[in-house]
């Protein structure tokens, strides 16, 4: 799952870049901001929390 979710951030912040590139920048702010949130490499959503 977490390769999955690794894959899928890489892919959505690349897609991100590129369309800044291309000048939409909402739609490639976006994309990037989804991609770090979801990669398990920085901040992510689906990362469970423990209560210590």
């Amino acid at each position: 799952m977490g390769f999955l979710l690794w894959i899928l951030a890489v892919i959505l912040v690349v897609f991100g870049v590129v369309q800044l590139i291309q000048g939409q920048i909402i739609l490639g702010i976006v994309c990037i901001v989804v991609g770090l949130a979801i990669g398990p490499g920085g901040y992510s959503i689906f990362s469970r929390r423990s209560n210590a």
